[in-house]
């Protein structure tokens, strides 16, 4: 998909002060439906869209109850963050207390789960309610650094009247998504926040560079989590009759037995022990082992599956659903992917590389990114799409489950939905 170029919030050469006046004027026009004297930074434009569409009150937002210290301890484990906050704090804490500022970081669904720096700007945000456990989301706290990153996903800079929600004029932030690299989900955001006044365009920079290092420590972990479970498969795979792999629980195999080896395969979301049906190999029988599974792959004639599920209906998380005589099998899709696979169950004639590079970039010239794109979900998806043109096989049904009637959709698939 490219390398997503960093925007600073703040014009190259411009001042704070009168820049500050000039979104505020955007920002009354906005909401007031009246002609702007100019116009937001596009990802700005679009996330005070979706407010729009949400009905979110630009003078409250609308915010949640704040966890209770027992469910905010729990999110915190679960969020998969915490292996990696030494290392946020240290690139981070320094800065922030520097630059009277304060270091957040949520989780997946916008919740804050730890907030370090500087003291003064910490009682600043206790009056706006930006605290341990708060919802920081785009639904809640409307645009912000946080929850537009989450929903854009990409490192984002908001400045003062920039803030859909005005109580949060007075205040610059700037974040970067935080992924896990076993599997691509989503875990988070890091964020440094401070008064609007502290706003530089390095900010962002340096967040989104120290997020990639915390994704490195991640990925390093994963690549010595694989290196042990592939020295339990050897030999256990010596042992399997017929053909086998040796996977971690996100599908990453770390062994091979009478198959051409792949990267990864696609697990469903919710593995369980026993028969199911794999896009890469058909019909397979899981089994558990310490840190990951055995596949075995099923001898006999594979039963494709029958119907296909694209779930839209979270602004949050898509998922496809893959129902067949083996069971029905789910796994989550990226933004990309979503809209990707959103607009083949539009088009079940197919679609060709350059018609999708139209459909989603409006050029028909990206074909390159198309053609990578598709190659990554067909080696998840093998049996389910094809190619010449891409599609959808011909003998499975398709369904699309859209948001109701006034819901946000997920974020790079609301254009093609909507066309």
């Amino acid at each position: 998909m490219g390398q997503v170029q960093l925007e600073a919030a703040l014009p190259v050469g411009a001042d704070p002060r009168r820049h500050a006046r000039a979104l505020a004027k955007v920002h009354e026009a906005a909401l007031a439906g009246h002609t702007l004297p100019s116009h937001p930074r596009a990802v700005i434009a679009a996330s005070w869209q979706r407010m729009r569409e949400l009905g979110l009150d630009p003078d409250r937002g609308a915010p949640a109850p704040v966890l209770a210290p027992e469910r905010l301890e729990a999110r915190r484990r679960e969020s998969g963050l915490a292996a990696v906050l030494p290392t946020l704090r240290g690139g981070l804490i320094s800065l922030a207390e520097q630059a009277v500022h304060i270091m957040v970081v949520v989780d997946a669904e916008g919740r804050v789960l730890w907030r370090d720096g500087s003291t003064a700007v910490r009682r600043r945000a206790d009056g706006l309610g930006f605290v341990e456990g708060a919802d920081w989301h785009e639904t809640a706290a409307g645009t912000n650094a946080i929850g537009t990153a989450l929903v854009a996903r990409h490192p984002v800079q908001v400045y003062s009247a920039e803030h859909y929600v005005r109580n949060q004029h007075d205040w610059t932030c700037a974040a970067a998504p935080l992924h896990d690299p076993r599997d691509g989900r989503l875990l988070g955001v890091v964020d440094l926040s401070g008064p609007a006044s502290t706003v530089h365009p390095t900010t962002l920079a340096l967040v989104d560079a120290v997020a990639k290092l915390a994704e490195a420590q991640l990925r390093t972990t994963h690549l010595s989590e694989l290196e042990r479970l592939r020295g339990l498969a050897s030999p256990l795979l010596a042992k399997v009759k017929g053909r086998a792999v040796i996977t971690d629980p996100h599908g990453w195999i770390a062994a091979s037995a009478g198959l051409v080896p792949v990267g990864r395969i696609a697990l469903p979301n919710d593995a369980t022990a026993g028969r199911t049906w794999l896009p890469t190999y058909g019909n397979c029988l899981l089994e558990p082992l310490p840190g990951g599974w055995l596949v075995r792959i099923a001898e006999e004639e594979d039963a494709p599956p029958a119907r296909v599920v694209l779930d839209l209906r979270s602004s949050r998380e898509s998922t496809l659903r893959v129902s067949g005589v083996a069971g029905t099998w789910s796994h989550r899709l990226s933004p990309r992917h979503a809209e990707m696979l959103y607009l083949l169950a539009r088009h079940r004639e197919g679609r060709s590389a350059s018609e999708l590079s139209l459909d989603l970039f409006g050029d028909a010239g990206r074909t390159v990114t198309v053609r990578a794109e598709m190659s990554r979900m067909r080696r998840h998806f093998g049996g389910i799409l094809l190619a010449r043109p891409y599609r959808f096989a011909d003998d499975i049904e398709v369904v699309v489950e859209r948001p109701s009637e006034g819901e946000v959709l997920p974020h790079s698939v609301a254009p093609a939905v909507r066309a």
